[in-house]
């Protein structure tokens, strides 16, 4: 099974490279820019795989309130554009979108079949992406994930280590709640999914993340003290806990992004791991890397 990968140093994508076997191709912005789809179809041919797995995206959410048209065409016509080539070449078509499509009302997780309101632009550039692969036609496998973090790029877990570094307090959000999500969890679990979707046996919108619930202080509580006993920090920052509120961003996160992956394990059997167990892949990976 040949199988390409669109992105090549993101988090998710170098954690599939990590797991990847004879027939894998990586294409990073060298090969293939996701904001130039004119170029998608004879990048493509010439690659000629069995199935194409997008692990690329314009993930700046603040950002993307002052670039909306830049976040819509990597987030959007670029997936809609990749599933269009995979539906004339009969290719399968696995797309990683985000919790960010919901509007984080309520306190129960997200199913895959409530309705999609999207709070800020990053949002509804991921969730038109969504609709824009689904009505394709190609054979599409769309995995919804939350909070993801790695010992790669950037992201939650490196971000408050270093301001443990520099800082005695530090001001966290405490009203915003999830599944923080290990890369290397969420490329295993794609990993199990891709002969299920060569095979023509799961596809749709999923939900795939880390399993349980943390509030963003409580994840940060959790880091330092796991890195504590690592060494990586020589204390444990104080944390002034906040309200979204009283913290505000350019663009408006959900306060609830629990994700149900219920329909994934009842359809393919795959789990993630608890959000805890996943942050600890993430220290272990960044301990053999330091």
């Amino acid at each position: 099974m040949r199988i390409a990968v669109i992105g090549e140093h993101g988090q998710l994508a170098s954690c599939l490279r990590e797991r990847a076997g004879q027939g894998w191709r990586f294409l990073g912005r060298d090969i293939i820019d996701l904001a130039c789809a004119a170029d998608f179809d004879r990048i493509l041919d010439r690659e000629a795989p069995d199935v194409l797995v997008n692990a690329a995206a314009y993930t700046a959410v603040d950002k993307a309130e002052t670039e909306p048209e830049r976040a819509f065409a990597v987030n959007e016509a670029a997936p809609g554009a990749l599933a269009r080539w995979c539906a004339r070449n009969r290719v399968a078509f696995l797309h990683v979108s985000t919790d960010y499509v919901f509007d984080g009302a309520g306190d129960g997780p997200w199913r895959e079949d409530d309705e999609a309101r999207p709070l800020n632009v990053y949002g509804a550039s991921k969730l038109a992406g969504e609709r824009a692969v689904l009505e394709s036609g190609a054979r599409a496998l769309i995995l919804r994930t939350a909070w993801v973090h790695s010992s790669y790029g950037r992201n939650f877990v490196k971000t408050v280590l270093r301001l443990a570094l520099e800082r005695d307090r530090i001001d966290i959000v405490a009203d915003q709640s999830g599944g923080p999500t290990s890369a290397q969890d969420l490329a295993d679990g794609c990993a199990a999914l891709l002969p299920l979707l060569h095979e023509g046996r799961i596809e749709g919108l999923h939900h795939c993340g880390g399993a349980g619930a943390t509030t963003w202080a409580d994840f940060a509580q959790a880091i330092f003290e796991e890195a504590l006993q690592r060494g990586f920090i020589p204390r444990v920052p104080a944390i002034m806990r906040v309200r979204s509120a009283d913290y505000p961003t350019p663009a408006r996160r959900p306060l609830n992004s629990r994700l149900s992956c219920d329909r994934l394990l009842g359809k393919s059997g795959v789990a993630m791991p608890g959000w805890r167990l996943g942050l600890r892949r993430t220290l272990d990976a960044m301990e053999k890397t330091s």
